[in-house]
């Protein structure tokens, strides 16, 4: 996709600090991190939803975010904690349309987490999560 951010990057129109490189996967940090360290592991070829990435690719995207996980552990980045992130869709938070998973290093009072909507600690019934639960199931392929 010639207007894709990653796209750019993958074909080198645009730089990026690489931590990871093969046929099919990519890891660079993230030029807005959340906190120092912060990296975006992306497929290689462009597809902007996870349900369009392949098994393989999709597995592959998180074995090396594990690896990237124990490396960041043994640096001396500072991080008590690490966030996988997949906003799959903009009502999500995705600002690129290109499927990519963050790997975040975290730590206490770093300012960054969700925020719970009004509500969130009222507790639906078992027969709301049931009925949801089948309308899941009924297209669970």
């Amino acid at each position: 996709m010639k207007n894709c951010t990653f796209c750019k990057i993958i074909t080198g129109d645009l730089p990026s600090s690489k931590i990871y490189e093969d046929k099919e996967l990519l890891a660079f940090l993230d030029i807005q991190p959340v906190n120092k360290g912060h990296v975006l592991v992306i497929p290689k070829q462009h597809k902007e939803l996870m349900t369009e990435l392949d098994d393989k690719i999709l597995g592959s995207m998180i074995a090396l975010s594990k690896k990237i996980n124990q490396a960041m552990r043994k640096s001396d980045i500072k991080l008590e904690g690490i966030n996988l992130f997949l906003a799959d869709g903009e009502a999500a938070g995705q600002e690129v349309f290109h499927a990519h998973l963050h790997v975040i290093p975290r730590f206490k009072n770093d300012g960054f987490g969700f925020t719970f909507p009004e509500g969130y600690t009222n507790k639906p019934s078992r027969d709301e999560l049931d009925l949801i639960s089948q309308k899941i199931q009924l297209h669970l392929k």
